[in-house]
């Protein structure tokens, strides 16, 4: 079981899209050396305008507005519904996906994970006084999407997360407790990812 890291959001390196139409914040990935190799991967897009996203095949990926109006997609020329801040939508990332945006340009947040090699869980809570969650998958992943939260894990010291700071948690299937705080409402989410 290794310590937990904070990452933070200030130290994510910037990256071009697949295709070049857009760039990326990638706050983590499990192995890999390019863009179609890794297990899993955490980033924030900034998406300015209209258009296509990156194809990566063979992966599930859910997405969610942080910020800006929101954004319809149109994956395999069926259009989702309007995403609006904090609405989680999951695909296939083979999909031909066009981005059509509802009021200027949006930033998002993406789990990308090979769902043949992972098992993955997503879930966004509203942390508004503590609140106790439990796990046992063998990566944890937890995204602040404001600033002031803080997490105590298994009882320990208490950790504190900004806005687009990252919490990572690398365990043996060990049950384990993160208790979430904020002196103001902050928006998270919780991601569980366990080898098949």
């Amino acid at each position: 079981m290794s310590m937990p890291r904070v990452l933070r959001a200030a130290d994510y390196p910037r990256m071009p899209w697949k295709n070049g139409a857009g760039s990326t914040q990638e706050i983590l990935r499990d192995g890999g050396a390019d863009l179609d190799g890794f297990g899993w991967r955490l980033s924030i897009a900034d998406v300015g305008q209209p258009g296509p996203f990156s194809a990566f095949t063979g992966y599930q990926r859910v997405i969610t507005v942080l910020e800006g109006a929101g954004m319809r997609l149109v994956v395999d020329d069926v259009p989702s519904r309007e995403l609006t801040a904090g609405d989680a939508f999951a695909f296939d990332g083979g999909s031909r996906v066009q981005c059509e945006l509802l009021g200027g340009a949006i930033r998002d947040f993406n789990l990308i994970y090979a769902p043949q090699r992972f098992a993955g869980r997503l879930q966004w809570q509203r942390v508004n006084g503590p609140l106790r969650l439990f796990s046992a998958a063998d990566t944890l992943l937890l995204f602040s999407a404001g600033e002031g939260l803080e997490v105590r894990l298994d009882g320990g010291e208490t950790l504190h997360l900004g806005r687009h700071d990252c919490l990572h948690l690398e365990g043996n299937g060990t049950l384990r407790e993160l208790v979430l705080d904020a002196l103001a409402v902050v928006d998270c989410c919780l991601i569980e990812l366990q080898p098949r």
